[in-house]
């Protein structure tokens, strides 16, 4: 079954770290509503099957007001074939879950929140510039969960300046002790375009320690395996049963609509990228035209993608798969690029299936570079 991402670009506030497209003006929130769906509508041919999973990310989607995502919903069910198990995710930060928010989604098809937490503690999350406190963070959690929504996810962040390993370890401690089936656990990054770039350059916050947070995503892999959660991705981490159905499926290549500014969207074949503008956006909607480009990927492409995320998962990257999708060569080449690896015990190959060990989940990106295959590469 094919999926659908929604990306609704509203903040409250721009976190220090974030460079994702959104604005904290929600001025023109009616218009992007309209140009959602019309978009929605002009891409429904697309998908003929049914549609498994719906993602609204951003952005903060929870920030827009519940008559906008009612438009949102209805033009979904009115033109396409939702499955009645679909998994439909709204991203939400803390802040935004009160009893009135809550009340509103209960009478909408979301069934799953991905709560933006980050940190349990007030100073972490003043130092991300994050809009809601340390008790907003517990007590959301709880509150959603009392209104019925059980299937939740939240997001951890590790390997910044302000987290010992202690604080670290008292984050998963309360995650796990408040029962949440599915958490993200991200490295910090330092992205170009963002104030904790700036400050860094300046001078005015601390780098990022690399050794920190390859320490702290041991940590993390460690507790929550203790806790019986399985890393079943290098940033996702569930109790059994509660994988995420909509990302899951992008590690496994099924088709997606991308909807809304900056989305991205696959059909199998070809990507589809919007403009990451919200007045272009709009205006191009407006005119009844889609905005986007299409990237067409190469049997090269597809294969070097299938690589970089297969290999994130705990299903690992199969090697009769490319031999089929792309020939013996290609199996040939990569078994004989798979063997440095395999030597370091970053990798190892079970019936054909290749895993990346717990040492080289710490080096996932590098090897999965390292594996990608080249017209001119020769042994």
């Amino acid at each position: 079954m094919s999926g659908i991402y929604i990306h609704i670009p509203f903040c409250k506030k721009a976190c220090t770290y974030c460079d994702f497209h959104f604005t904290t003006s929600l001025k023109y929130a009616e218009e992007m509503t309209d140009a959602i769906c019309k978009e929605l509508i002009l891409k429904k041919e697309r998908i003929t099957d049914q549609v498994g999973s719906i993602y609204f990310g951003g952005g903060t989607p929870s920030v827009l007001p519940g008559p906008y995502l009612n438009r949102i919903f209805d033009t979904l069910t009115q033109h396409f074939s939702i499955a009645s198990n679909a998994e439909i995710t709204m991203e939400t930060n803390p802040d935004d879950l009160n009893a009135q928010k809550l009340a509103e989604l209960r009478h909408m098809p979301v069934n799953r929140f991905s709560i933006g937490t980050q940190s349990f503690f007030d100073e972490d999350l003043r130092w991300m510039n994050r809009a809601h406190n340390a008790s907003e963070a517990e007590t959301s959690i709880k509150r959603s969960q009392d209104a019925g929504f059980e299937n939740l996810s939240i997001d951890l962040i590790y390997g910044y300046p302000l987290l010992t390993n202690a604080k670290f370890m008292e984050n998963i401690n309360k995650a796990v002790a408040l029962q949440i089936p599915h958490i993200s656990g991200y490295a910090l990054t330092v992205e170009p375009r963002t104030a904790l770039a700036s400050l860094i350059k300046k001078g005015k916050q601390l780098p990022i320690n690399d050794d920190q947070s390859a320490e702290q995503f041991q940590i993390l892999i460690g507790k929550l395996e203790e806790a019986g959660f399985e890393h079943y991705e290098i940033s996702n981490y569930s109790l059994p049963g509660h994988y995420a159905v909509h990302n899951t499926n992008y590690w496994r290549g099924v088709p997606y609509l991308g909807i809304g500014p900056s989305a991205h969207g696959f059909d199998g074949t070809n990507r589809q990228l919007n403009v990451a503008n919200n007045a272009q956006y709009m205006e191009k909607l407006q005119q009844g035209k889609l905005a986007e480009t299409i990237e067409e990927l190469t049997q090269l492409d597809r294969l070097n993608e299938y690589i970089m995320t297969t290999l994130r998962t705990m299903w690992g990257m199969d090697l009769q798969q490319i031999n089929q999708q792309y020939g013996k060569t290609f199996e040939e080449e990569m078994r004989f690029n798979l063997k440095p690896f395999e030597e370091r015990n970053w990798l190892r190959i079970e019936q054909d299936k290749v895993k990346l060990t717990p040492e080289g989940k710490l080096f996932a990106d590098h090897i999965a570079s390292e594996l990608f295959l080249l017209e001119s590469h020769e042994r």
